[in-house]
Protein backbone atom coordinates (compact mmCIF):
# COMPACT_ATOMS: atom_id res chain seq x y z
CA UNK A 1 0.00 0.00 0.00
CA UNK A 2 1.53 3.55 -0.85
CA UNK A 3 2.15 5.63 1.52
CA UNK A 4 -0.26 9.06 1.46
CA UNK A 5 2.36 10.67 3.63
CA UNK A 6 5.64 10.16 4.54
CA UNK A 7 7.67 11.92 6.83
CA UNK A 8 11.70 11.21 6.24
CA UNK A 9 14.45 12.14 8.66
CA UNK A 10 12.95 15.20 9.96
CA UNK A 11 14.74 17.88 12.27
CA UNK A 12 13.05 20.88 14.37
CA UNK A 13 15.16 23.12 16.20
CA UNK A 14 13.91 26.63 18.31
CA UNK A 15 15.83 29.14 18.88
CA UNK A 16 14.95 30.81 22.49
CA UNK A 17 16.97 33.48 24.25
CA UNK A 18 19.99 33.12 22.05
CA UNK A 19 19.88 29.66 22.33
CA UNK A 20 19.53 26.60 19.89
CA UNK A 21 17.19 23.55 21.00
CA UNK A 22 16.67 20.60 18.73
CA UNK A 23 13.17 18.88 19.35
CA UNK A 24 12.98 16.94 16.47
CA UNK A 25 15.99 14.31 15.70
CA UNK A 26 15.03 12.68 12.45
CA UNK A 27 11.80 11.57 13.29
CA UNK A 28 10.44 8.93 10.18
CA UNK A 29 6.93 8.33 10.04
CA UNK A 30 4.32 6.82 7.13
CA UNK A 31 0.95 6.68 6.50
CA UNK A 32 -0.34 4.81 4.15
CA UNK A 33 -4.09 5.42 2.05
CA UNK A 34 -6.94 4.17 4.36
CA UNK A 35 -4.56 3.10 7.41
CA UNK A 36 -5.08 4.22 10.42
CA UNK A 37 -1.78 5.52 12.77
CA UNK A 38 -1.12 6.18 16.28
CA UNK A 39 2.08 8.56 16.90
CA UNK A 40 2.08 8.37 20.80
CA UNK A 41 3.74 9.41 23.85
CA UNK A 42 4.38 11.70 26.87
CA UNK A 43 3.13 15.41 26.79
CA UNK A 44 6.66 16.71 25.20
CA UNK A 45 8.08 13.93 23.49
CA UNK A 46 7.28 15.85 20.44
CA UNK A 47 4.30 14.73 18.79
CA UNK A 48 2.80 17.97 17.98
CA UNK A 49 5.56 19.65 17.14
CA UNK A 50 5.55 16.75 14.05
CA UNK A 51 2.35 17.19 13.29
CA UNK A 52 2.34 20.98 12.79
CA UNK A 53 5.88 20.76 10.74
CA UNK A 54 3.20 18.41 8.67
CA UNK A 55 0.90 20.88 8.93
CA UNK A 56 2.97 23.84 7.60
CA UNK A 57 1.73 25.41 11.34
CA UNK A 58 4.45 25.79 12.90
CA UNK A 59 6.02 29.65 13.45
CA UNK A 60 9.55 30.59 11.86
CA UNK A 61 11.03 31.98 13.46
CA UNK A 62 11.70 31.06 16.35
CA UNK A 63 11.14 27.02 14.78
CA UNK A 64 13.16 26.09 12.06
CA UNK A 65 12.70 22.41 9.84
CA UNK A 66 16.81 22.05 10.05
CA UNK A 67 16.56 18.90 8.18
CA UNK A 68 14.69 16.48 6.43
CA UNK A 69 11.40 15.76 3.89
CA UNK A 70 7.42 15.74 4.08
CA UNK A 71 5.98 14.15 1.10
CA UNK A 72 2.26 14.45 0.35
CA UNK A 73 1.18 12.46 -2.70
CA UNK A 74 4.51 12.42 -3.64
CA UNK A 75 4.83 15.94 -3.23
CA UNK A 76 7.64 17.57 -1.03
CA UNK A 77 5.73 20.05 1.32
CA UNK A 78 8.69 21.67 2.34
CA UNK A 79 9.24 22.76 -1.35
CA UNK A 80 6.06 23.75 -2.66
CA UNK A 81 5.03 27.68 -2.89
CA UNK A 82 3.67 28.88 0.52
CA UNK A 83 0.60 29.27 -1.93
CA UNK A 84 0.18 25.66 -2.91
CA UNK A 85 0.96 24.62 0.38
CA UNK A 86 -2.03 26.72 1.81
CA UNK A 87 -4.04 24.95 -1.09
CA UNK A 88 -3.59 21.76 0.64
CA UNK A 89 -4.19 22.46 4.17
CA UNK A 90 -7.85 22.41 5.20
CA UNK A 91 -8.99 20.88 1.57
CA UNK A 92 -6.93 17.71 1.18
CA UNK A 93 -5.38 17.57 5.16
CA UNK A 94 -7.23 18.38 7.88
CA UNK A 95 -6.77 18.61 11.53
CA UNK A 96 -8.93 17.66 14.52
CA UNK A 97 -7.44 19.93 17.25
CA UNK A 98 -7.38 18.77 20.68
CA UNK A 99 -9.60 21.00 23.53
CA UNK A 100 -12.71 21.64 21.92
CA UNK A 101 -13.54 23.60 24.37
CA UNK A 102 -11.17 26.62 23.28
CA UNK A 103 -11.22 25.80 19.92
CA UNK A 104 -14.14 27.19 19.01
CA UNK A 105 -14.73 31.10 18.76
CA UNK A 106 -17.57 32.03 21.28
CA UNK A 107 -19.08 35.22 19.74
CA UNK A 108 -19.98 33.40 16.32
CA UNK A 109 -22.74 30.32 15.62
CA UNK A 110 -21.07 26.95 14.66
CA UNK A 111 -22.67 27.87 11.34
CA UNK A 112 -20.62 31.40 10.60
CA UNK A 113 -17.64 29.63 11.95
CA UNK A 114 -18.28 26.44 8.79
CA UNK A 115 -19.44 28.58 6.78
CA UNK A 116 -16.26 30.52 6.75
CA UNK A 117 -13.89 27.44 6.30
CA UNK A 118 -15.88 26.59 3.47
CA UNK A 119 -15.89 29.87 2.10
CA UNK A 120 -12.33 29.72 2.38
CA UNK A 121 -11.69 25.97 1.23
CA UNK A 122 -13.70 26.84 -1.88
CA UNK A 123 -11.96 29.77 -2.77
CA UNK A 124 -8.20 27.70 -2.80
CA UNK A 125 -9.76 25.17 -4.43
CA UNK A 126 -11.61 27.64 -7.19
CA UNK A 127 -14.88 26.03 -6.27
CA UNK A 128 -18.50 28.36 -6.54
CA UNK A 129 -20.63 27.63 -3.95
CA UNK A 130 -23.79 29.92 -3.15
CA UNK A 131 -24.55 30.74 0.83
CA UNK A 132 -27.45 28.20 0.53
CA UNK A 133 -25.53 25.62 -0.51
CA UNK A 134 -22.72 26.30 1.73
CA UNK A 135 -25.34 26.09 4.76
CA UNK A 136 -26.71 22.77 3.12
CA UNK A 137 -23.24 21.48 3.38
CA UNK A 138 -22.74 22.81 7.18
CA UNK A 139 -25.85 20.86 8.13
CA UNK A 140 -25.13 17.51 5.97
CA UNK A 141 -21.49 17.04 7.47
CA UNK A 142 -23.28 18.30 11.09
CA UNK A 143 -25.85 15.24 10.56
CA UNK A 144 -22.53 13.02 9.70
CA UNK A 145 -20.81 13.17 12.70
CA UNK A 146 -24.44 11.79 14.47
CA UNK A 147 -26.18 15.20 15.57
CA UNK A 148 -29.61 14.68 16.45
CA UNK A 149 -30.59 18.10 15.16
CA UNK A 150 -27.91 19.60 12.77
CA UNK A 151 -30.34 23.15 12.23
CA UNK A 152 -30.32 23.37 15.94
CA UNK A 153 -26.74 23.07 16.59
CA UNK A 154 -25.55 25.27 13.71
CA UNK A 155 -27.73 27.87 15.26
CA UNK A 156 -25.95 27.22 18.31
CA UNK A 157 -22.68 29.17 19.87
CA UNK A 158 -20.59 26.92 21.48
CA UNK A 159 -21.60 28.04 24.65
CA UNK A 160 -24.63 25.80 24.55
CA UNK A 161 -23.44 22.85 23.52
CA UNK A 162 -21.80 19.87 25.64
CA UNK A 163 -17.92 19.04 25.52
CA UNK A 164 -18.83 16.28 22.95
CA UNK A 165 -20.97 17.87 20.85
CA UNK A 166 -18.10 20.64 20.66
CA UNK A 167 -15.74 18.03 20.18
CA UNK A 168 -18.66 16.30 17.29
CA UNK A 169 -18.63 19.96 15.46
CA UNK A 170 -14.37 20.16 15.59
CA UNK A 171 -14.60 16.65 13.24
CA UNK A 172 -17.51 17.97 10.93
CA UNK A 173 -15.54 20.88 10.45
CA UNK A 174 -12.06 18.78 9.24
CA UNK A 175 -14.68 16.91 7.02
CA UNK A 176 -16.29 19.39 5.69
CA UNK A 177 -13.82 19.21 2.29
CA UNK A 178 -13.89 15.52 2.56
CA UNK A 179 -10.02 15.82 3.23
CA UNK A 180 -8.14 12.32 1.86
CA UNK A 181 -5.87 12.66 5.09
CA UNK A 182 -7.33 13.60 8.49
CA UNK A 183 -4.67 14.25 11.89
CA UNK A 184 -6.57 14.19 14.45
CA UNK A 185 -4.43 15.69 18.01
CA UNK A 186 -5.56 14.47 21.40
CA UNK A 187 -9.96 13.96 20.63
CA UNK A 188 -11.56 13.72 23.55
CA UNK A 189 -8.32 14.86 26.15
CA UNK A 190 -10.79 17.04 28.09
CA UNK A 191 -14.00 14.57 27.99
CA UNK A 192 -15.39 12.12 30.26
CA UNK A 193 -14.32 8.59 29.47
CA UNK A 194 -17.84 7.52 28.02
CA UNK A 195 -17.79 10.31 25.56
CA UNK A 196 -14.66 9.77 24.66
CA UNK A 197 -15.44 6.36 23.44
CA UNK A 198 -18.61 7.75 21.68
CA UNK A 199 -16.15 10.17 19.81
CA UNK A 200 -13.43 7.69 19.23
CA UNK A 201 -15.62 5.12 17.52
CA UNK A 202 -17.50 8.28 15.52
CA UNK A 203 -13.45 8.75 13.86
CA UNK A 204 -12.99 5.48 13.65
CA UNK A 205 -16.61 4.26 11.29
CA UNK A 206 -16.49 7.97 9.94
CA UNK A 207 -12.59 6.98 8.71
CA UNK A 208 -13.65 3.71 7.73
CA UNK A 209 -17.16 4.60 5.39
CA UNK A 210 -15.32 7.49 3.98
CA UNK A 211 -11.55 5.71 3.55
CA UNK A 212 -9.47 8.30 4.79
CA UNK A 213 -6.24 8.15 6.37
CA UNK A 214 -5.97 8.91 10.03
CA UNK A 215 -2.68 9.95 12.02
CA UNK A 216 -3.86 9.42 15.69
CA UNK A 217 -1.82 11.81 17.87
CA UNK A 218 -2.35 10.86 21.68
CA UNK A 219 -0.51 10.02 25.38
CA UNK A 220 -3.44 7.66 26.00
CA UNK A 221 -2.62 3.70 24.97
CA UNK A 222 -6.26 2.87 25.27
CA UNK A 223 -6.96 5.33 22.22
CA UNK A 224 -4.33 3.37 20.15
CA UNK A 225 -5.43 0.28 20.69
CA UNK A 226 -8.91 1.70 19.77
CA UNK A 227 -8.62 3.02 17.07
CA UNK A 228 -4.50 2.01 15.07
CA UNK A 229 -3.29 -0.47 13.35
CA UNK A 230 0.24 0.67 13.32
CA UNK A 231 2.52 2.54 16.03
CA UNK A 232 5.40 4.76 16.19
CA UNK A 233 6.54 5.27 19.88
CA UNK A 234 8.09 8.49 20.16
CA UNK A 235 10.27 9.75 23.07
CA UNK A 236 12.67 12.87 23.31
CA UNK A 237 11.97 14.00 19.94
CA UNK A 238 12.85 10.44 18.43
CA UNK A 239 10.81 7.53 17.39
CA UNK A 240 12.22 4.75 19.17
CA UNK A 241 9.69 2.08 17.97
CA UNK A 242 7.18 1.18 15.39
CA UNK A 243 4.80 -1.72 14.88
CA UNK A 244 1.98 -3.59 14.42
CA UNK A 245 -0.58 -2.17 17.47
CA UNK A 246 -0.72 -5.91 18.31
CA UNK A 247 3.09 -6.51 18.40
CA UNK A 248 3.29 -2.92 20.35
CA UNK A 249 1.17 -4.29 23.39
CA UNK A 250 2.52 -8.01 22.85
CA UNK A 251 6.09 -7.71 23.20
CA UNK A 252 7.48 -4.21 23.57
CA UNK A 253 11.07 -4.04 22.56
CA UNK A 254 12.36 -0.38 23.96
CA UNK A 255 12.45 0.21 27.43
CA UNK A 256 10.51 3.52 27.06
CA UNK A 257 7.47 1.51 25.20
CA UNK A 258 7.72 -1.23 27.79
CA UNK A 259 7.58 2.25 30.72
CA UNK A 260 4.54 3.51 28.98
CA UNK A 261 3.04 0.20 28.86
CA UNK A 262 3.25 -0.53 32.41
CA UNK A 263 1.99 2.72 33.39
CA UNK A 264 -1.31 1.77 31.86
CA UNK A 265 -3.71 1.27 35.29
CA UNK A 266 -5.93 -1.96 35.36
CA UNK A 267 -8.61 -2.32 37.19
CA UNK A 268 -7.66 -5.54 39.09
CA UNK A 269 -5.67 -3.38 41.13
CA UNK A 270 -2.22 -3.41 39.04
CA UNK A 271 -0.63 -2.52 35.93
CA UNK A 272 -0.26 -3.95 33.12
CA UNK A 273 3.03 -5.22 31.07
CA UNK A 274 2.78 -6.98 27.85
CA UNK A 275 0.51 -9.46 28.68
CA UNK A 276 1.29 -10.06 32.59
CA UNK A 277 -0.20 -7.94 35.14
CA UNK A 278 2.17 -6.47 38.07
CA UNK A 279 1.04 -5.90 41.30
CA UNK A 280 1.19 -2.10 42.47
Amino acid sequence: MSALLSVRNLSVEFSTYGQVNKVLHGVSLDVPERSQIALVGESGSGKSVTMKAIMGLLRQPPATISSGEIFYDGRDLLTLAPRERLKLRGTEMSMVFQDPMSSLNPVFTIADQMRTILKYADRRLGRARSRAARMQRVHEVLAQVRMRDPERVAKSYPIMLSGGMRQRVLIAMALLSEPRLLIADEPGTALDVTTQAQILKLLKDLVEERGLALLMITHNLGVVRETSSYVYVMNKGVVVEEGATAQIFDAPKDDYTKALIAAVPRLTGGTRFGSKVVAA
